[in-house]
């Protein structure tokens, strides 16, 4: 079972940056892919950022330009910087991992991102 453990979240002013840290308990060298999501109130949680085992990364159209994804595998961990926050980019940020075994997923526990206008 895998453990995830998101930190970095906060509140921040509109135009603001925050950076999120996303930790495994084990190696992410052979995964799959990890990435973030986010899931504000009353909608559905929608992929933010996703980064594949051979470093190919991926990004949602409204975060394009603002969020960099990026990993330390050396640390196990996979970063989630943003940039030019908007309060629309309020949310819990949940990570995820898939891996290679069966394909499961694991999700961390979410962190708050909060966006004042």
């Amino acid at each position: 079972q895998v453990q995830l453990v998101e930190s970095g979240g906060g509140l921040v002013q509109a135009g603001g940056s925050l950076r999120l840290s996303c930790e495994a308990s084990e190696s992410i060298f052979s995964i799959v892919a990890m990435g973030w999501y986010r899931q504000a109130p009353g909608k559905q949680r929608e992929m933010v950022a996703t980064i594949t085992n051979n470093g190919n990364r991926n990004y949602a159209d409204s975060v394009k330009g603002r969020f960099t994804i990026s990993r330390d595998i050396a640390k196990n961990t996979v970063y989630l910087q943003m940039n030019s926050l908007k309060p629309e980019d309020t949310a819990v940020y949940y990570c995820k991992l898939q891996s290679r075994v069966f394909g499961a997923e694991y999700w961390g526990r979410g962190t708050q991102v909060t966006v004042s206008s």
